[in-house]
């Protein structure tokens, strides 16, 4: 067997997502160092790398004049922060006040998106990073504004590096999130074939659990790569290249909402066609696609053209034999069920075709509505409107500031009281530890305090081994790399890298080794700090807002519907509405599944309805599969007088979810049972023969869809005897 070429190898490198963040971040380090170096100033070595790190902290993905302007702003908020850190440090009362008053507004940006989330964060960083720099200098005072200057300095060179970066190579973040989308997408698949394996007894809830919290994976990669391509798009046409990406962005929606239709429930199929393949051949071919979207993220992230197995059309052409052969047996038992399965063929059939059509997605039919929601505030006036909404303690984003002002200034406290001088790491360690919910604070938590012991541990060993100031200054820099590639995935490894720069780098000025117990003893005290405030400080147990988070499932489900609906009125069109409409779906979805996990990590009372809470997920996620069979299917019907009748089914079925999820908002009790659901259920599953196909397809959905509603009523009514508030 070859081994890869160096030019294959390089282009695989290149194509690693984290790859030109890390280059970046270590030229902006190597270049600092050298310059301190080539100046004989050793001390400038901690406030440029500071400035750095607080700047690559505070990036976040954007065209280069996006970037540009995201650059002027994190350097004005940045130079309001030092400046007032320098100006307020030899008063420690006004100084705590302000600090309070400046955590909290800082994290109350975040109610304006991301963007400013991060760059909010890393201002707050910023400001520590400035007090540690003034405890170092403090009694030296020969230029007392040096140091906030450095700051500024590195900050402003890494953001320099990016622009440059993002203009040179703007498009790489939309492969990088494409290619996570597909491998994503492509996950998917292969679950969902594991559902097709016609094995009785086979755990179906497990499987469906699985896709439900793999379907939350897939729609945060959607979102990112909406983001992304929105970054890009701007107000005017898109260029080429960024048409080409849109176009296989729309292609993963479409596909998404292909494989996570149902057309039937898997157990009937299993026991009716234990003894056929045909189960066999539907799981096959969709393990067949599953391998062909990681290859087609592959030929995005390398930039290579991407080929379509002709495996997968054989599969297809098996399935259909297999249909077929079913069909000439003339089981009258199995009619309606084979019904379901060319409904089945036929979506599997337009999910190759569409794959297929992957290799050269500038041929698609360029008709639709390609129009993406932006979601940051347009005027200064929506944003203030945005921050006001949250101004109230049932915010979960007023919760986590007065939180994070109050932990700081507890560190504060604690600092002075115990060591002023080096005691600014408890701080630092508070806003990296203290995260929204006690979930993620835990894991957090334990994180950062096993990755600065290891940071700590294996410091000392490298610098008994190398004394030398030019090789600890060259570990400095690949420390630094280290944190970066490594920060959003292992955060542990990150931790320690992140320690071992402080070490490394202070280590050029004074003492590297006095910093290793109080660096240990304030990680110890800042996260218990910041375990404290979100376990104590209005505190979001996950359970409290369980019966909110489902009811934005069954109300989003319901506007899906009539979306659809809508669409087999005037046609299939993929315009705005509809892809927002089913994205909601999808997100409050993704939104039970990440809040039950979150629910896993809380104390033992708290998650007390977190297994009625999984039972509910693979309910509402297979009513999700169900509306998205409808939504695969989506054609204008011939008129016909059953129209009315299915108009009207879909109505009630709307109006019984909304009615299920003001039921959870307003902590009021449902009915287990009802008889018209029932009815409705009974009169949609008797379709007579004569009926075509386009309406049979669209009755038989509606009924799994009625189906529903019967364990959906019961998981409601469940949750609310449990006596979840409606509020936390």
């Amino acid at each position: 067997m070859r081994s890869p070429s160096l030019s294959h190898s390089l282009r695989r490198l290149w194509a690693l997502d984290k790859f030109g963040y890390s280059l970046r971040v270590a030229i902006a380090l190597a270049s600092s160092m050298g310059l301190s170096w080539y100046l004989a100033e050793p001390s400038m070595v901690i406030p440029l790398f500071l400035g750095v790190i607080a700047s690559a902290l505070a990036e976040t993905d954007d065209s280069w004049l996006g970037r540009l302007s995201a650059l002027l702003v994190t350097l004005f908020c940045f130079s309001i922060a030092a400046a007032s850190v320098k100006l307020l440090f030899p008063y420690p009362w006004v100084f705590a006040l302000a600090m309070a008053a400046a955590a909290f507004c800082l994290v109350m940006l975040g109610a304006l998106g991301e963007r400013y989330a991060t760059i909010a964060q890393a201002t707050l960083i910023l400001s520590i990073y400035s007090m540690i720099a003034a405890d170092q200098r403090s009694g030296a005072g020969l230029h007392p504004w040096r140091d906030p200057l450095l700051l500024l300095a590195g900050a402003a060179w890494y953001g320099l590096l990016s622009i440059v970066w993002n203009a040179l190579f703007a498009h790489q973040p939309v492969q990088h999130s494409l290619a996570r989308l597909y491998r994503e997408l492509g996950q998917y698949f292969k679950l969902k074939a594991a559902l097709f394996e016609p094995v009785r007894q086979l755990d179906v809830e497990e499987r469906r659990l699985e896709l439900a919290q793999q379907n939350g994976r897939v729609v945060s990669a959607l979102n990112a790569t909406k983001e992304t391509l929105l970054h890009r798009l701007g107000n005017g046409r898109p260029g080429v290249k960024i048409s080409h990406y849109l176009k296989l962005y729309f292609l993963a929606q479409d596909l998404h909402e292909r494989v996570s239709s149902s057309h039937y429930p898997y157990q009937a199929l299993a026991e009716a066609f234990f003894h056929s393949d045909v189960l066999f051949r539907c799981g096959r071919l969709l393990r067949l696609q599953s391998v062909a979207c990681a290859e087609l993220a592959n030929a995005i992230q390398l930039r290579q053209p991407f080929r379509y197995s002709e495996a997968n059309a054989q599969a297809l052409a098996d399935l259909e034999a297999s249909l077929e052969h079913l069909r000439l047996q003339s089981n009258p038992a199995w009619r309606g069920l084979l019904r379901s399965l060319r409904a089945l063929s036929g979506n599997l059939g337009n999910m190759q075709r569409q794959l297929a059509s992957a290799s050269n997605p500038d041929a698609l039919e360029g008709e639709q509505d390609s129009s993406l929601l932006d979601r940051e505030p347009q005027s200064l006036r929506d944003a203030l409107a945005r921050i006001r909404l949250q101004l109230t303690p049932t915010s979960l984003q007023f919760r986590h500031a007065l939180r994070m002002s109050l932990a700081l200034v507890a560190g504060y406290a604690v600092l002075h009281t115990i060591h002023p001088d080096q005691g600014y790491w408890i701080l630092l360690t508070t806003v990296f530890v203290c995260q929204p919910n006690y979930g993620a604070t835990r894991i957090k938590l334990v994180q950062r305090i096993t990755g600065t012991a290891l940071g700590l541990a294996v410091g000392w060993a490298l610098f008994d081994l190398f004394p030398s100031q030019q090789v600890q200054a060259l570990f400095a820099v690949v420390a630094g790399v280290v944190f970066f590639a490594a920060r959003s995935s292992r955060y542990t490894l990150a931790t320690a890298a992140i320690t071992l720069l402080v070490l490394f780098c202070f280590n050029q000025v004074g003492d590297g080794y006095g910093l290793f117990w109080p660096r240990l003893v304030d990680t110890l005290i800042g996260s218990l700090i910041a375990a404290a405030a979100v376990f104590l400080i209005l505190p979001d147990w996950q359970g409290r807002r369980l019966n909110q988070v489902v009811a934005n499932t069954l109300s989003r489900s319901a506007d899906y519907l009539r979306q659809i609906m809508a669409q087999y009125e005037s046609g299939k069109r993929d315009d705005l509405a509809y892809r927002l409409a089913r994205r909601n779906a999808h997100n409050a979805d993704a939104a039970l599944s990440t809040t039950l996990s979150n629910m896993l990590l809380e104390p033992g009372h708290f998650r007390k309805d977190a297994e009625t809470g999984f039972r509910f997920l693979i309910l509402s996620h297979t009513l999700l599969n169900y509306l998205s069979g409808l939504g695969a299917h989506r054609e204008s019907l011939p008129d016909d007088a059953r129209d009315a009748m299915l108009e009207d089914a879909a109505a009630r079925l709307a109006t019984s979810l909304d009615e299920l999820a003001k039921a959870l908002q307003d902590n009021q009790p449902v009915a287990v049972y009802s008889e018209a659901e029932e009815a409705l259920a009974q009169q949609l599953e008797q379709a007579p023969e004569e009926m075509d196909d386009a309406h049979r397809l669209l009755q038989t959905q509606l009924g799994l869809i009625c189906r529903q509603l019967a364990p959906l009523r019961g998981m409601v009514a469940h949750l609310l005897r449990q006596g979840s508030p409606a509020q936390g």
